[in-house]
């Protein structure tokens, strides 16, 4: 039911029982007038009129956006108002219609005011509270929506970036192939179209399958193996069990590059990259190893360290875990925990932020 529909229900039911609770008691104490019952239905419908009055003059106004202070006076002088109405209207027809009960005394005036003015209270506060709660409501809802937009746009920025130095390298290896090896630079140009799609489509997916994640790694090495040749060696331990679960795209690409960038280049000899993932605990756990020494990692491999940290926690907050750490006195060893998840859990939370 919509709101509208509620308020004009609560408008009609509500006067209804309350002036009908007023004509039973009379019509039980004195028995049924038709002409007492036709002036309940008038009270009525005026009631409901008089309100509604003030419901498009608050809104007209915007009273309910008022500080508090500002809006009690505004309140005050509406209930005084209407009660007034009513009672100028009400009490000459009651004095005709029940003469007997009302004679011409000023407290009756008194009676009536106070009267109206319970009853306009009670509906004022109750539509003006009710408004206060909505508006408090519709602003937390604002300000969750607007924070999740930044977070989204945060997400999307941080999952499209790929550094550029990689793909100048990538073609310059690959140009180097081309007279001495056609079919291997053949292959390294779909390696690194594959790389560059995944790299497009990683803003349009929050996730993706470990087994596509570990494809487009696997890509990545062909194109750094043909640049760096013996120098670089490769080792992917992959739990078949992992292979289906959810990862963010891009993600392991980028430690990737980051251990080849700052620990396998710098070694004069080369070096080693060894990625292994496992389950333990309903945890998905990745490790990449590689040859390197740590140092400062915001002067050295901050860009890939900090971004997978602030995707993480975009992501999955406080139950996803990113560490980097100096294993031995030349290999780094950096590790990801994240929740063992399938795509169905993300696809069921889009579908309630879209309820």
């Amino acid at each position: 039911m919509s709101k509208n529909r509620i308020y004009w229900f609560c408008q009609i039911v509500g006067w209804t029982m309350l002036i009908m609770a007023e004509f039973a008691i009379f019509t039980f104490e004195e028995g049924y007038r038709s002409d007492y019952f036709y002036e309940a239905i008038a009270t009525i419908i005026l009631c409901i009129l008089l309100t509604h009055l003030y419901r498009l003059t608050i809104k007209r106004w915007r009273w309910v956006q008022l500080p508090f202070f500002q809006l009690v006076p505004r309140v005050i002088l509406s209930v005084f108002v209407l009660a007034v109405i009513m009672t100028i209207i009400n009490l000459p027809i009651d004095k005709h219609l029940l003469p007997q009960y009302l004679a011409d005394d000023p407290s009756n005036v008194l009676g009536y005011l106070l009267n109206w003015c319970k009853s306009m209270l009670a509906w004022v506060l109750s539509y003006t509270a009710y408004h206060y709660v909505e508006r408090s409501r519709d602003a937390e809802i604002e300000k969750i929506l607007l924070k999740t937009s930044i977070r989204e746009s945060e997400a999307k920025v941080l999952r499209s970036q790929l550094n550029p130095h990689f793909v100048f390298n990538a073609l310059n290896s690959i140009r180097a192939l081309v007279l001495e090896n056609p079919t291997k630079a053949q292959h390294s140009i779909t390696q690194l179209s594959n790389i560059l799609r995944n790299s497009l489509l990683a803003d349009r997916r929050k996730t993706v399958e470990l087994r596509e994640e570990i494809k487009t790694v696997e890509d990545y090495l062909a194109l750094e193996k043909v640049r760096y040749e013996d120098r670089l060696n490769c080792n992917l331990e992959i739990d078949p069990k992992t292979q289906y679960l959810q990862v963010p795209p891009m993600m392991l690409q980028t430690l990737v590059e980051n251990a080849i960038k700052h620990g396998v280049q710098k070694a004069i000899t080369g070096g080693f990259v060894e990625l292994t993932t496992w389950l333990e605990d309903y945890l998905l756990y990745i490790r990449i190893r590689n040859t390197g020494v740590l140092g400062n990692t915001e002067a050295s491999g901050g860009f890939g360290l900090k971004n997978t940290a602030q995707r993480l926690e975009l992501l999955y907050g406080s139950e996803a875990s990113f560490r980097i750490q100096q294993e031995t006195a030349d290999v780094v060893c950096a590790e990801v925990m994240i929740p063992m998840q399938s795509a169905g859990v993300f696809k069921r939370t889009e579908e309630l932020k879209r309820v």
